[in-house]
Order: structure tokens, then C-alpha cells, then sequence
């Protein structure tokens, strides 16, 4: 099987990356810039094809990617990424343990600001553990997502409308498809910490959008799915999210981004 690594990158020197990520396989960069441009070039004897890009927004990245890739498996990455050694072997050995595998999730090592999952175990991913998977940490047989005809939302994440979840909402689309996900536990590398570019604090625009987003998750049940959010994330966990928006205020909001998405079907 041949790896092939799916970059989404911003404002980055394309010609200096995969030494900066430490890419040991083939990889498509998809780089967003302002201009458009074409490079390739080898890095340890495997090649690296660069596109550059004016247009903004990471689901576009992605499927750009998707649209140029050839690996057999391709794992989604970000400019923020730097891979362990080994990372291929360790990728290539979880698909041949698990052949009925259409995709698998990894761990990384994050800022514990930023961690939202750890896989403890190896298991199967299914409707209720799949949102809390970011799509770095995901790799994909090709073939299953072209014969899925599943991509990624144009409408959020960094530089779309609405601020993020399009890691949930492809996952989502891919188990409507039928895919089999797993997680495992290896480790594949660490992501280097950056300030958020989507993510200005909890105000309105925060709530909404995850309104928005929990209407194309869950549909009638986006509700109760937007209570439970506030409840585990905002009270018991004390994140900080309702430290100033009141409970009310802050599902207020995120009941506008509903009735928002609903009105636009």
C-alpha cells in the first residue's frame, strides 16, 4: 500500500514544509496565499506536489487534495503538524490489522488547551463517538471515499461562513455512507501551537454557528444535542464558555443558528 499525506496549509513557504513537518511519504500541499502556482520537488526521494491557491477556506484545501491524490491511503494533515519516524509504517501496519477498515483515526500529541479526544483503545467509531475527531488525525482508503462520493463542507471551517465543524460534518457523512471508522492508538506525531484562526471567543457568532452546525449534525434532535453541549462543556466542565453569557443567552443563540439553517434549506 502507498501513504500519501493531505496538507492543508496558510501563507506557508511550500519549498520549506515537508522538511518542517518531517514528511517521510508522498504529500499533496494545498496552499492557500493569495496566487495561484504549481511546484514539485522530492523530499527523501519521495515527491511533494505543491498547489498554491488565492482562494480561502480549509474544506476547499481538502477536497482540492482529495481531487489531485493517488495514494492507496491518504492521511489528512495540517501545516501545524510535525510526524514522528516511522509514521507510514505505523499508519500502513493499523489498515493491514483491520481490512475491513474504510478509515482510521490516530493520536497526536496536542496542547492540552486543544485536546479534545484520545484514543485509550482500539475500537470502532460509530453515531455517538464520532464528533470529536479532528481530521489531522485522520487517514482514508481513497478508493472507499471516491466510491462514498463523500468531501468536505464548503461552508465551515477556518475561512468558510460559519467558523468550524466540518471535521464532524464529514465524519457524519461518511458513517451516513457506510464506511467502517476505527480508532487506534498509535501515536503519529505533535501539532506546534498556534492562536486559532477561526476561534475570537464565545460570542454570538460562536454560538450561532454551532447552531448552525448542530442542525446539519442532528436535525429535530439539535435541541437537545445544543443543551448537552452547554451543560457538559460550559457547566460542568468550566471551560470558561458561560464564564460571561448567561445559560439562556448562550442557547438563545445557538437557536437563532438552527432556525438560521433551517430557513435556508
Amino acid at each position: 500500500m502507498k501513504l500519501q499525506v493531505l496538507v492543508a496549509a496558510v501563507n506557508q513557504d511550500t519549498d520549506t514544509l515537508a522538511e518542517k513537518m518531517n514528511l517521510e511519504t508522498e504529500a499533496i500541499i494545498v496552499n492557500q496565499c493569495g496566487s495561484f502556482a504549481y511546484q514539485e520537488y522530492l523530499h527523501k526521494d519521495r515527491r511533494i506536489r505543491c498547489f498554491s491557491m488565492a482562494e480561502r477556506g480549509v474544506g476547499l484545501s481538502r477536497n482540492t487534495a482529495l481531487l489531485h491524490a493517488e495514494g492507496e491511503i491518504c492521511l489528512f494533515s495540517d501545516e501545524d503538524i510535525v510526524f514522528d519516524s516511522g509514521y507510514e509504517k505505523k499508519v500502513l501496519d493499523a489498515f493491514e490489522q483491520n481490512p475491513d477498515a474504510d478509515m482510521i483515526t490516530f493520536n497526536f500529541k496536542v496542547d492540552e488547551s486543544r485536546a479534545t479526544y484520545y484514543n485509550e483503545a482500539r475500537k470502532r467509531i460509530r453515531w455517538y463517538n464520532y464528533g470529536r475527531y479532528p481530521t489531522y488525525a485522520v487517514a482514508a482508503r481513497l478508493e472507499a471515499l471516491r466510491r462514498a462520493n463523500v468531501g468536505f463542507s464548503l461552508l465551515f471551517g477556518g475561512g468558510a461562513r460559519y467558523s468550524n465543524g466540518e471535521d464532524s460534518l464529514f465524519l457524519h457523512d461518511c458513517l451516513k455512507k457506510g464506511l467502517h471508522i476505527y480508532a487506534d492508538t498509535a501515536v503519529l506525531g505533535r501539532e506546534v501551537y498556534r492562536e486559532s484562526t477561526w476561534f475570537h471567543g464565545y460570542n454570538e457568532k460562536f454560538f450561532a454557528d454551532r447552531g448552525v452546525l448542530y442542525h446539519h449534525l442532528y436535525g429535530a434532535l439539535a435541541g437537545l444535542f445544543a443543551m448537552r453541549f452547554l451543560v457538559v462543556h460550559g457547566v460542568l466542565k468550566k471551560s470558561g464558555m458561560l464564564a460571561e453569557i448567561p445559560f439562556g443567552q448562550a442557547y438563545g443563540w445557538m437557536r437563532d443558528g438552527m432556525r438560521q439553517a433551517k430557513a435556508r434549506k
